[in-house]
């Protein structure tokens, strides 16, 4: 049997696979790229030659162009293909729409590069598949214990709580543009929440994209400067334009802020966050362990976030680890 560490190593511009001379999600353009999501800082532009989902290579045309790479080919996921000396699956991560675990193996030896993932049920994307394999690379964005996220649908609520409470006020929820924007309001939805949501300009094309997959976001509109939103309507914005003067001309702003973050009180106060929402598209250190555990990986690498509280975890439960110390992986997802 292939030793499956040997499967991939790392180099400046990323994981790299010999046998197959590729990488996943390279920080650097190289000659060929398979790609495991849309977030900015693991789909980049300017590869020779990219493979990832449908709904990935459709949502870096839309970010970088219809020309970000040489060439773009599909891997639809649970097909295996061989590609040089390896065969390579893609797998639901269940982080964003399109997101994907990549499985490489050789002669009965199984390596999985999780990306960004997360356990709990989003109505926008496919859920995560527990890949059994010998060594899981995982991320570690939320790993640390005292990350313990609540049901997101028990957030919404409280969001829809608030904006019954104050229906003079303006909810602007701060929700990054892939994926947790979408999230929040297909989850507003299923809570019964029908009337329009306005949306920042940031959000308008991907928003569009999901509903052109076939997810239902309702009824929304731009949250323009010549038709401002009504009193207590609900706005979807970028982080970064709900303190910004683009929210002041709403009627009496509440900021919100969904994110894993919020489960730190001083970052909810620092950003001047009214309601934090604690809305994660990462998976949080109870599911961590569990996802750990349920491939059965005789070893562990962590790719980012907080590596050496689980490295150490895996070390006390008889798990080999390492932290691999990636740069130029940011928390564009949360």
């Amino acid at each position: 049997m292939v030793d499956p560490r040997s499967l991939l190593r790392l180099r400046p511009e990323g994981l790299w696979c010999p046998e197959g001379d590729f990488y996943i999600d390279p920080v650097r353009p190289v000659e060929r790229a398979l790609i495991t999501h849309g977030h900015s800082d693991h789909a980049r532009s300017g590869h020779g030659a990219v493979l990832a989902t449908r709904e990935t290579l459709d949502i870096m045309a839309i970010r970088y162009g219809e020309n970000f790479a040489g060439t773009t080919e599909e891997a639809p996921l649970g097909k295996t293909q061989a590609i040089g000396g390896v065969r390579v699956t893609f797998h639901p991560a269940g982080h964003v729409l399109g997101s994907a675990q990549i499985a490489i193996e050789k002669n009965g030896a199984r390596v999985v590069a999780s990306g960004d993932y997360k356990r709990e049920r989003d109505p926008t994307c496919l859920p995560f598949e527990v890949i059994p394999c010998d060594v899981f690379i995982t991320e570690a964005t939320f790993g640390l214990p005292v990350f313990n996220h609540p049901a997101a649908s028990t957030e919404i609520h409280r969001l829809l709580d608030s904006m019954r409470q104050f229906p003079e006020r303006t909810h602007i929820v701060g929700a990054y543009a892939l994926g947790k924007a979408q999230r929040v309001i297909a989850l507003a939805r299923e809570a019964g929440y029908t009337d329009t949501i306005y949306l920042h300009g940031a959000l308008i094309r991907l928003c569009d994209y999901y509903t052109e997959q076939g997810i239902d976001l309702g009824p929304l509109e731009p949250a323009t400067s010549n038709s401002a939103p009504p009193a207590g309507a609900l706005v979807i914005a970028p982080p970064s334009a709900v303190d910004d003067r683009w929210s002041r001309r709403f009627a009496d702003p509440l900021a919100s802020f969904a994110s894993g973050w919020m489960r730190i009180r001083q970052r909810a106060k620092q950003r001047g966050v009214e309601l934090p929402l604690i809305i994660s598209d990462h998976a949080d250190w109870d599911d961590l362990l569990l996802t750990i555990r349920e491939t059965g990986a005789e070893e562990v690498w962590v790719t980012h976030g907080r590596e050496e509280a689980l490295v150490r975890w895996c070390e006390i439960n008889g798990i080999t680890a390492k932290p691999l110390h990636l740069a130029g992986y940011e928390d564009e997802a949360e």
